[in-house]
């Protein structure tokens, strides 16, 4: 699943359209829409998509920025708690770090080669299968 944005976008506003296309397999019956976690690095921090998260009962595995901490402290008690953050499920964030970095080793996905969109996001959904298949070759053996 992709969300094509223009090249300058920044990646954050992408946050809750990218999350409402989730879909989580479980052994039976039909994916859940709701993951248990949600991790990102600090430039999803957001007021907006912690709120977001919070509404639909998702943890929330993104570190705090620093000014945003700050600013929460200056306002005392009314700043609200802070932001708890699980080190050991946040390691798992390089997953997807990876994997994007093995899209643009394709050499038509990180130069952006294909002048229109839907022939940029059909090479995504290709290179995506490509990984897909290989990585399920690689367990089945």
């Amino acid at each position: 699943m992709f969300v094509l944005t223009e090249g300058q976008a920044a990646d954050s506003p992408q946050f809750i359209p990218v999350l409402k296309k989730v879909r989580v397999r479980g052994p039976v019956g039909r994916p859940r829409t709701r993951p248990d976690a949600v991790a990102g690095d600090k430039a999803y921090s957001s007021r907006r998509n912690r709120a977001y998260l919070r509404k639909r009962h998702i943890k929330a595995v993104i570190p705090e920025k620093k000014d945003q901490a700050a600013n929460r402290r200056k306002k005392g008690s009314k700043g609200g708690r802070p932001v708890s953050h699980d080190a050991e499920l946040y390691r798992e964030r390089n997953t997807v770090e990876r994997l994007i970095n093995r899209l643009k080793a394709w050499r038509g996905i990180a130069t952006r080669f294909d002048k229109t969109p839907e022939s940029y996001l059909a090479g995504l959904q290709l290179r995506g299968a490509m990984i897909w298949i290989k990585d399920l070759t690689k367990t089945t053996h």
